[in-house]
């Protein structure tokens, strides 16, 4: 039986480039997608081109219910579910002062009530021996004007990462985070100049953004068995930045 691992928001970006990675590592793959069924069903559909198992399973990550019959599909596909990659994710900028309610109860419920209804789940579920990766942000260290309700949301996830990793003792299951810096993402770049972008890339030593597959690596490494004594830590992929 192969291991299975579930990556929240894998349609595209990050969490595709996770699933991807984790396929190629030997994994059956869970594509979960909130709304981008197209994206989520054709990355699906070449990993097993290739060769590998996955399957796509729509689940808004907010609500709890969603978050078991998506691991009930996992199961029901692989058998049992040893990895729980929490990427889905989002980030709208404002300052403190001019956010709206709606824009910090949605940044909240998926960022992270999300996170928290899977590693919920995932306490309850994963085999001996498993993976529970959150996804956080570097930008926590830098105190960036208008990322407040963002950072807020990851610094929790980052809190609970801990004391999960705590509460798991005796099922050798790790709790991680991985904190990426600027990621060249279609949501990243959207709506920047070329200049800011040049500018936030010369913020770390290598003077790039980082890539999707820079973060899926960092994810991989947590995810296989050279990760398996790392726990409770928040592993910063931001080239230096922070």
């Amino acid at each position: 039986m192969p291991r299975t691992a579930i990556i929240t928001g894998a349609a595209r970006g990050i969490g595709a480039a996770i699933t991807t990675r984790l396929a190629r590592d030997g994994f059956a793959v869970v594509a979960n997608y909130a709304g981008s069924a197209q994206e989520a069903e054709a990355l699906a559909a070449g990993i097993v081109a290739a060769g590998g198992q996955a399957i796509a399973v729509q689940a808004d990550v907010a609500d709890p219910e969603a978050v078991r019959r998506l691991f009930d599909a996992a199961e029901a596909a692989f058998g049992a579910v040893d990895v729980l990659v929490n990427n889905a994710g989002v980030m709208a900028l404002s300052p403190i002062a001019e956010t709206e309610d709606a824009a910090l109860t949605h940044h909240v419920a998926i960022n992270l009530t999300g996170s928290f209804n899977g590693m919920r789940e995932a306490a309850r579920r994963l085999r001996q021996g498993g993976r529970i990766i959150n996804l956080s942000t570097s930008v926590i260290g830098m105190r960036m004007e208008g990322y407040g309700p963002y950072v807020a949301t990851k610094a929790a996830v980052e809190a609970l990462t801990g004391v999960l990793s705590r509460e798991l003792r005796g099922r050798e299951i790790t709790v991680n985070a991985v904190a990426p810096g600027p990621v060249a993402t279609e949501l990243f770049l959207s709506g920047k100049s070329p200049e800011l972008v040049a500018r936030i890339a010369g913020l770390n030593p290598f003077n790039r953004l980082g890539t999707p597959e820079d973060i899926a690596a960092a994810v991989a490494f947590l995810a296989s068995p050279d990760g398996g004594w790392v726990n409770g830590q928040v592993l910063r992929a931001n080239g230096g930045m922070v």
